[in-house]
């Protein structure tokens, strides 16, 4: 089976571009598994966007917590929504911030994606 396109929405590829070296590597590694159909281990489902929308969790060496979320239920492509340094100050909530950008860009990855025709 030949690996899925995986397409970055937004900036979440600069954005993950930027996390450290050890957190890219875990994230790389865990995205090309999701390319070739599978389900990293340190990827969890997304709540409240329905099926198909997982996140990626890791930290650093300083406890630091990283995100990357990305949906593959779409045809054409695995879509990367979003990634982030997790700075909660409400224990294991996500910002509610970070999860407006997760739903805009979902909604415009099911656009493209249905644009696309694939």
């Amino acid at each position: 089976m030949a690996p899925r396109k995986l397409r970055w929405m937004g900036d979440s590829k600069d954005v993950l571009s930027g996390f450290p070296q050890d957190v890219k590597d875990v994230f790389g590694v865990a995205l090309y598994e999701v390319e070739l159909g599978g389900t990293p281990d340190i990827a969890k489902p997304w709540k409240g966007l329905g099926p198909g929308v997982w996140e990626l969790r890791d930290t650093d060496e300083d406890g630091a917590a990283y995100r990357g979320v990305y949906v593959v239920r779409l045809k054409s492509a695995v879509y990367v929504l979003h990634a982030f340094k997790k700075k909660s100050r409400r224990g294991i909530e996500t910002p509610r911030h970070e999860v407006e950008v997760i739903e805009q860009r979902l909604k415009r990855a099911i656009e493209i994606d249905r644009e696309s025709g694939e």
